[in-house]
């Protein structure tokens, strides 16, 4: 499968494109800025040169799949978080790829429940995840709660709403799990939240999560 990542010089991204790189399939790191693709290339990724806010032609052409893990880090949360992810889906359903995982977040469907200065962010998300949601596309939208730096343990747990006692994963896992939900079928037509957890990532994967 050829695959392009968007935001892959982000946390999540870059842990994204390694392991995509070290996979079975080929994959292109997408960033906006000149500087970065050298990094990309050193995870063993084409690099592609391209701004989710702009043309996106180029960088999806030939591609079965895009993950989207692009990110505005809360200062352009309509222009990248929504617009931007919009953006890249109605270019893929123009193009070939068909295949289309999104990193969201916990919340984007409550809103209320977070803090108020991530209400705007998760907001935007729900648009971004609902404009996928009704596209041509085979989806998948994962919804990770907090996200660490600790190293990943390969364990998680998924579901529609789960229980946020605890409610961290590392990015490496939520990398993992975007990268193992690419090719299963299970995971297709679905959204679910994703937390810290016992259960190995594909067996979990493997389980119905939520149904749209």
């Amino acid at each position: 499968m050829d695959v392009l990542v968007a935001g892959s010089h982000g946390q999540v991204g870059q842990h994204v494109t390694r392991m995509l790189a070290e996979s079975d399939h080929e994959v292109r790191g997408m960033v906006r800025d000149e500087s970065q693709l050298s990094d990309i290339e050193a995870l063993g990724a084409e690099a592609v040169l391209a701004d989710v806010t702009e043309d996106v032609t180029d960088a999806v052409r030939g591609c079965d799949a895009v993950v989207f893990a692009a990110g505005s880090g809360g200062e352009d949360v309509w222009g990248v978080d929504r617009d931007g992810a919009i953006n890249l889906i109605e270019t893929a359903e123009e193009q070939t790829a068909d295949r289309f995982v999104m990193l969201s977040s916990i919340n984007a469907d409550s809103p209320e429940e977070s803090p108020e200065e991530l209400r705007e962010y998760l907001n935007a998300k729900a648009e971004a995840d609902e404009r996928l949601r009704e596209s041509s596309l085979t989806y998948t939208v994962v919804r990770p709660g907090a996200l660490t730096n600790e190293a990943g343990t390969g364990r998680i747990r998924t579901g529609a709403d789960l229980d946020r006692k605890e409610s961290e994963i590392p990015r490496e896992d939520v990398a993992r799990t975007l990268v193992a939900a690419l090719p299963m079928e299970s995971t297709y037509g679905r959204t679910f939240e994703v937390l810290a957890g016992d259960e190995p990532i594909e067996s979990s994967l493997e389980s119905p999560v939520s149904e749209e």
